[in-house]
């Protein structure tokens, strides 16, 4: 095994208390040697051909080991946060646009990514969440390629669609990828890391071989901070480098929000650039709601913006981060980075992203450790980032189904591939929908609750919560909060327009 380059201190973060303070520096020795030799033995179990790029991801993982061994107290120091410096986030109404003949020659230097790890699992549905239909039986990834395709032909551009796969995800996504064949995009896909989780106890991994299928629960794809390091060993960057493209945007296939901008991209390679330095890495923020309270923001710290999430922040000060007024922005995760950049911040083994400690218990009952990092995180190692306070339409997550019901309705108009506000809404803020878990979560269970989707073009607050169902042509506006307590079922006739208003206790509609 190769050795880890970078021996400083690091200063991690993690969602639960760590056990590491306990240890004494012998034995973070002895865990790092020993850790070597099983990373060591587990190589030997694998394939030959697939062993260079194996010994790469271990020295990545055994790199993220190390560093997590070497973590002494919180990442962040309260009391040296400074305030944002007034041009650190720029307003998205800055920005310029660009003149219609220039924008071939920047979509030409752009690589658009889409982080595609994960699985629909938590929506009950099988297989990668990108298949999941969101619109007209349009999956995410539909609406991806349609978005992609219609810049392509619009402009005569060339712009790549890369997909980051995790091993939960790769063998489908390989086959619902043929599809697009006929299409005006190029479509190219590589995988994240995939790394052994580690048991609490010993720290040493519990997979015994590389037969990955057979102990699924021994590996996990370590979180979108491996995209940078991923990305590079796949030789796609140098690829995209060689062909003279000169940034990628990258986001989570699950934002339908998250859409090629011409404005920013014109701030980054058009007649909107300011200064001979260009700008390294850009990170999408937007206002904070209270419904955004966890989410990570964006601070000034040791001279250079960096992110800050909630697992970074002290008990104490939790209150601080949640604030509005004190934290105004939230990060989007729509980021756009230099690939040259990124190259040299590989290549010099600068890329220090905060550790996030994720403690799991597995079936079995084992307590494991799974080392992830954020894709945001790397802001810090890179010079000249700024932050652009995008509107809140540039995010647009789909992560539960109260997510997707306000993407079906007719809050939404669909444009080759892109969800745009309804003009007769008559504010710009998306609604605040809770849908009960135990008769929500699951999109098949969802969809059985409602002939068709409600009018929310009108709506402000939805909570449902318990056995509820709706019939057909349903209209909600204003505030409406309808419970069916244990036992009771509630069914919204159809036609019924509900404004302002609570339901509560029984009410059947039956057919006869």
């Amino acid at each position: 095994m190769l050795g880890v380059a970078n021996e400083q201190k690091v200063r991690g973060h993690q969602r639960v208390p760590s056990d590491t303070k306990e240890f004494h520096e012998a034995t973070k020795r002895d865990a790092l040697l020993r850790l070597r030799k099983d990373l060591d033995n587990l190589l030997q179990t694998a394939d030959d051909a697939k062993k260079p790029i194996l010994q790469k991801e271990m020295c990545g993982f055994e790199a993220l080991f190390h560093r997590f061994l070497q973590e002494d107290g919180p990442s962040v120091e309260w009391d040296r946060i400074q305030k944002l410096p007034q041009d650190a986030v720029k307003d998205y109404s800055s920005l310029k646009t660009p003149q219609e003949s220039e924008i071939r020659q920047m979509l030409d230097k752009l690589v658009v990514i889409k982080l595609n790890g994960g699985l629909g699992t938590s929506m009950g549905c099988h297989g990668p969440k990108s298949v999941i239909p969101v619109r007209n039986d349009l999956t995410f990834l539909d609406l991806t390629v349609q978005q992609i395709e219609h810049l392509n032909k619009t402009y005569g551009a060339n712009v790549p669609l890369v997909l980051m796969n995790s091993f939960n995800t790769d063998d489908d996504t390989e086959k619902v990828i043929r599809k697009y064949k006929g299409f005006q995009v190029q479509i190219y896909t590589f995988n994240q890391s995939c790394y052994p989780r580690i048991s609490r106890d010993s720290l040493l991994p519990v997979a015994k071989d590389f037969n990955i299928e057979n102990d699924i629960e021994a590996w996990y794809p370590p979180g979108h901070g491996d995209f940078y390091q991923s990305f590079q060993n796949s030789g796609l960057l140098k690829k995209f480098l060689d062909e003279g493209r000169e940034y990628c945007f990258l986001s989570n296939i699950d934002n339908l929000g998250a859409t090629v901008d011409i404005n920013i991209l014109n701030r980054l390679l058009g007649d909107d650039r300011q200064g001979d330095k260009p700008i390294e890495f850009v990170m999408e923020v937007t206002d904070k709601t209270r419904a955004d309270v966890k989410g990570g923001t964006l601070i000034h710290y040791e001279n250079k913006l960096r992110l800050l999430e909630i697992a970074q922040v002290p008990k104490e000060h939790v209150d601080d981060f949640k604030s509005v007024k004190t934290f105004k922005f939230f990060n989007t995760n729509n980021i756009w980075a230099r690939l040259e950049s990124i190259d040299r911040v590989l290549n010099a083994r600068t890329m220090n992203m905060e550790i996030i400690v994720n403690n799991k218990t597995l079936d079995n009952g084992m307590r494991v450790i799974q080392l992830e990092t954020a894709v945001g995180a790397a802001m810090k190692c890179f010079d000249g980032g700024i932050g652009i306070n995008v509107p809140r339409s540039r995010f647009l997550p789909v992560k539960k189904t109260s997510d997707l019901l306000l993407v079906m309705s007719n809050l939404y108009s669909l444009k080759y591939g892109s969800l745009v506000m309804s003009p007769q809404r008559m504010f710009p803020t998306t609604p605040l929908v809770k849908l009960g878990d135990n008769h929500f979560s699951k999109v098949k269970e969802f969809l059985g609750r409602f002939a068709n989707i409600p009018d929310l073009i009108e709506l402000d607050h939805l909570t449902v919560s318990g056995d509820v169902t709706f019939g057909r042509g349903v209209s909600l506006r204003g505030t409406v909060i309808i419970i069916a307590n244990h036992g009771d079922r509630i069914d919204i006739p159809a036609g019924a327009i509900l404004e302002n208003k609570i339901v509560s206790g029984n009410m059947r509609i039956l057919d006869h």
